[in-house]
């Protein structure tokens, strides 16, 4: 059992498919398949059901996903700590959300204060971007609606008001909820908050269509592709110029916050002391 192995079956267990996580690590999927085989050979049980959409953990897998976790959490926290690089300088691994349209201004503040401070941003949904934290693969991270877990700081930045945005006007209910919705993957709050709306509103099969950007999402709608829930501040001058129409849902769908997150438990370096010291003083301002 090698540190190689642990990080082919998170990254298994992530992508709930053999073949993505051998894509995502750069080894070819026999490689991949082996490894995992072999693990459940020297664990004597099954990890992960195999089946047509992809792989699902067992109980076991489950189990043993635990245990995973805490070795590569400790492994990251050992190579932190001893990086020879790791100094008053430093760098920082931020998570973020795509569509925070305040984040330039927050990281420019940052950047003006501690420009020795090297930044590395990694873009994904809330749901992703926490999860790495928690596993200690990111220092820190922006996201949006974030609500609660028992190992992550949150600090709350400023509330954000989501609308419905189309390329005609839309003025009947009917309309709105027989459109196509272009959305985030999975893990986006922007379309929790859709889906839970179109629930309630007892919508049980609603066409989703998945994108990756926050610019092609707005594209498409713009050229009449589908409609889509996204922060009217994105959209602002879209929808003063009439390219754009909105639509608005209540203020239970429709407010979402921009939180700031860290793992409680992690070791922080110098650097990232400054960082949520800044970060923390720009809070208070809103």
């Amino acid at each position: 059992m090698e540190i190689k192995d642990f990080k082919i079956f998170q990254s298994v267990s992530q992508h709930q498919s053999i073949s993505k996580a051998a894509k995502s690590l750069n080894y070819v999927q026999s490689h991949v398949t082996f490894r995992i085989k072999q693990l459940e050979q020297e664990l004597n049980t099954q990890l992960f059901l195999r089946h047509n959409k992809g792989t699902t953990l067992t109980t076991d897998g489950e189990k043993f996903q635990t245990y995973v976790e805490k070795i590569l959490a400790t492994l990251n926290e050992i190579e932190r700590d001893f990086d020879k690089q790791a100094s008053s300088n430093g760098k920082i691994d931020i998570g973020i959300v795509e569509t925070i349209t305040k984040l330039p201004m927050l990281l420019s503040m940052f950047r003006k204060k501690s420009p020795q401070i090297s930044l590395s941003l990694h873009t994904d949904v809330t749901a992703n971007i926490s999860k790495k934290i928690v596993n200690q693969n990111l220092d820190c991270g922006f996201v949006t609606g974030f609500k609660h877990h028992h190992n992550i700081n949150k600090v709350e930045l400023f509330k954000e008001k989501l609308v419905l945005i189309s390329s005609t006007e839309m003025t009947q209910l009917e309309d709105i909820t027989s459109a196509v919705f272009l959305v985030f993957k999975n893990g986006c709050n922007y379309r929790r908050n859709l889906e839970a709306w179109l629930k309630s509103e007892n919508i049980k099969k609603p066409l989703l269509v998945e994108f990756g950007t926050m610019e092609t999402i707005i594209g498409s709608v713009k050229s009449g592709i589908g409609i889509s829930l996204v922060p009217k501040s994105s959209v602002q001058n879209d929808l003063e110029n009439g390219s754009l129409y909105s639509y608005q849902l209540p203020d239970n769908y429709s407010n979402i916050s921009t939180d700031f997150i860290w793992n409680k438990n992690y070791h922080l370096s110098p650097a990232m002391t400054h960082f949520i010291q800044t970060i923390k003083s720009v809070a208070l301002e809103y």
